[in-house]
Parts: structure tokens; sequence; C-alpha cells
């Protein structure tokens, strides 16, 4: 925590500066808490090899994967100090800031695929919940894909009441919690950098991650059965202090923002490929079986998963559900 505040203050005399006091090079640190080889984190290298190129190195990017700076928990606060500039945190993590809208992405089987999901994140929807962060400060630039989730365990999960008594890590969320209580299972939140340490050790049994993110923490090696349930979306959007972003040049934040939505189209594209990759990866490896759910088996999990939109929707907003549930036609 003091590291943030110092690293904070610093930062913030400079963010006050505004755009006139622009004469040297800029540097924008990226902090993210995932390994640079998923789409997240090859995102995350594109825009700095775009930004630097478009501003003609004017703009320097240095990106800190693997939560080398900061942890789930202290990202947020980290860049609303300006001890950093720009993050991409899943969309769930903005809950406790009292944004509960974003945690309508964690809602399971909200969107069938990602053509549903590209109605709602490159829609009037999408870009009206990215307002919403710049009363705290922040600046919504972008909706990053990381990929659909499978559940994992040491034990097999092929109905709802294999989840019983089951420890299940997850991020911080309302709606994981409701999601997990609705299994049976015990919600457990923990930090993504501690989750391999967890499934090892058996302080969580198991967890739900997209491919990529299972394989390239190596959980595989430490879970022994997966399903390829795709019952909910994994996402990030990118974000940035706000003042820092309005304080910089025009010209520069031109630049910035089309290397922006360049790397997101390159993001995103690369999103599903990745995960195809990973789980085959994951397969070859031989160290976890993975199940492929059947008609009747989805249609269970939905029967006691389904819920979860109402029992959320104080939470969220009724509207926004509806809203979500229209534009995707589901």
């Amino acid at each position: 925590m003091n590291r943030i505040v110092t690293a904070g203050l610093a930062a913030i005399i400079s963010l006050g500066l505004g755009a006139g006091a622009w004469a040297q090079d800029i540097t924008i640190k990226f902090s993210h808490v995932v390994a640079p080889d998923t789409p997240k984190g090859k995102g995350a290298e594109k825009f700095k090899e775009l930004a630097e190129q478009y501003t003609e190195g004017k703009v320097k990017v240095e990106i800190y994967p693997n939560s080398q700076l900061y942890k789930d928990k202290e990202e947020l606060e980290a860049l609303q100090l300006g001890a950093v500039h720009m993050l991409a945190p899943s969309l769930a993590k903005f809950g406790p800031l009292g944004i509960q809208d974003f945690e309508a992405f964690d809602l399971p089987y909200i969107f069938d695929g990602y053509d549903a999901l590209r109605k709602v994140t490159d829609g009037d929807v999408g870009k009206a919940m990215l307002a919403k962060l710049e009363d705290k400060g922040i600046k919504g630039l972008a909706y990053w894909d990381n990929g659909f989730k499978i559940m994992s365990a040491n034990s097999p999960l092929i109905e709802p009441d294999d989840f019983l008594g089951l420890k299940m890590r997850i991020q911080s969320s309302k709606v994981l919690e409701a999601e997990m209580n609705a299994l049976g299972a015990v919600p457990q939140v923990m930090a993504f950098s501690e989750v391999y340490q967890g499934l090892q050790t058996g302080v969580v049994d198991g967890t739900e991650n997209p491919p990529s993110n299972m394989y390239t923490q190596k959980m595989n090696e430490v879970q022994k059965h997966a399903t390829l349930s795709n019952h909910g979306y994994l996402g990030y959007a990118v974000i940035v202090n706000k003042e820092f972003w309005d304080g910089l040049p025009e010209d520069v934040r031109g630049q910035l923002e089309q290397a922006m939505a360049e790397a997101t189209t390159y993001a995103n594209g690369i999103a599903k490929d990745e995960n195809d990759k990973a789980l085959q990866a994951m397969m070859d490896a031989g160290t976890t079986e993975f199940h492929e759910m059947t008609d009747e088996e989805k249609a269970a999990w939905k029967e006691v998963l389904l819920p979860v939109r109402e029992e959320m929707a104080d939470r969220i907003g009724a509207d926004l559900i509806a809203q979500i549930e229209a534009a995707t036609a589901n």
C-alpha cells in the first residue's frame, strides 16, 4: 500500500501539469496480471508497438505483466492515484468501485458466443458502461476478449451436483459468488497470481478460466479434470488514468486512440485462436482429462445457473440485463 501512495503522489504532481507541459517524451506504464503470451499480453505488446510507431517515439510504453507491479486488488487504486497509467482489468473488478454494471458480463450463459458479445461491446450498451467510469477518474478505451471459460477440478464436473462442497477459486465478483453458490460449491476469492499454488496445495479444489489462462499459468498440471462448459465470458476493459489521458497533447492522444483501436482489433482477433491452441496443448500434455458436454448436460447446467440473472438483477440493474438480452436476443 505504501508503494502505491508514494508513487501515486509523485504521479499526481506530474498529472496536474496539463497538456502544455509535455515538452519531453511521454512514458505510459501499462500493468496487467497475466502472462505476456496470453491474448491480453499480446494485445498490450501490440499497443506498445503501434503507440511508439504512430507517435514516432514520443511515447514510450512500459509493460509490466504477471502482477510485477500490482496484484488484482491493488491495481485499480494504483491507477486512480496515478502510480500506473494504463490497465486492462477483468470486467468484474469495477464492482468495488460502486459500478456494478460490468458484472453483467459475469452472468452465466448471458452470451451464446462472440457474435452476441460484439453486439454489446461494440454497441451503445457497452459504450454507456465505459462512460460510467469517468466519475471515478478512469477513462475506458476498449474491450478486450480473453474468452469463454471452462470449469476445472481434481474430480469430474459433469452434473451440477458434482460441484457440491468443492472449494472453487473465483475472482472477486458477487455474480461469480452467486454462480458457485447455485452449483453448491464454496466460492473462494483469490488473486490470479496465487491460483496455481492454491490448486497445487489444495487450498482450493478447482477454478474457472479460459483455456489460455489455464495453460499459460500451468493450471493443467494441477487439475485432473476440466469440462468445456463455455458457461461464462472473461473479458477486460482497457482503461487509463483520466487526468493523465486528458492532459496529453491532442495530436498524441489521437495517435494513441488509433493505436488502441488497431491493438483491440488484433487482440480480439487472436483471442479465440489462442484459446483453441492452448486447449489443444493441454490435451496433448495429457495431465488433464477434458469433457465435452452433451446438450442434455448443458441444459442441466443452465437450469441451475440461469436463475442467477434474476438473483443479481437488483445489483446489476434489471434494465441493463434486459438491454443485453435484447441486444443479443438471448
